[in-house]
């Protein structure tokens, strides 16, 4: 079963409260320092037979799980005015090792659906980054500072920007790409990820 997220959640980053309340308020983090990004969101949490399937896709090379994946992330897309679709690029290396962008395949299945282009080459991942899911909080903000960078600005200028990742952790990469975006003008950063890691 997969556990989907729905009422109860910070308004801006996403984040599920402990307690069900039925409507959305900020949490605490989003209070002290606002996010780069308008909002983000997660489908379901990252548990059970999703982490399951994820990690497939991932790292087992299962990229037919993509389609399935993008589907329920396409089901699911908060209504909108989204431009431009912009998944989480890799850093070539990582992605030469890998085979697949994992963010670019999600990605394609919500353009196919809602009819809204996919931009791929002009956020990029300059710096090669340690993965993730070795690191904890601050050692994932640090991690990513400076690894993103936007080749041609005027694609995303005044352009309301939908950035699309598998996980949402600790929020480091959105952040970072939402700072990099804002930084080349864009007018909103919107994300989804298919999965948040916390407890409901």
């Amino acid at each position: 079963m997969i556990n989907f997220i729905s009422d109860g959640i910070c308004q801006i980053c996403g984040m599920p409260f402990v307690s069900k309340i039925s409507s959305h308020h900020t949490c605490s983090n989003c209070i002290k320092k606002k996010p780069p990004f308008s909002s983000a969101r997660s489908i379901a949490v990252y548990d059970g037979v999703l982490l399951d399937a994820i990690h497939r896709f991932k790292y087992n090379g299962k990229t037919s799980i993509a389609k399935p994946l993008g589907s329920i992330m396409a089901d699911r897309l908060p209504p909108n005015n989204y431009d431009i679709i912009v998944p989480v690029p890799l850093h070539k290396k990582r992605l030469k090792h890998r085979g697949f962008n994992q963010s670019l395949l999600l990605a394609r299945k919500i353009s196919k659906r809602h009819k809204i282009p996919i931009d791929y080459l002009n956020l990029i991942r300059e710096r090669l980054t340690e993965p993730q899911i070795k690191l904890k909080g601050k050692e994932r903000l640090k991690n990513v500072k400076g690894a993103f960078a936007v080749r041609d600005k005027s694609v995303f200028k005044n352009k309301n920007v939908l950035i699309i990742d598998d996980v949402y952790t600790t929020g480091a990469t959105i952040n970072e790409c939402a700072r990099v975006l804002k930084k080349a003008g864009v007018k909103g950063v919107y994300a989804l990820t298919l999965a948040r890691t916390t407890v409901l």
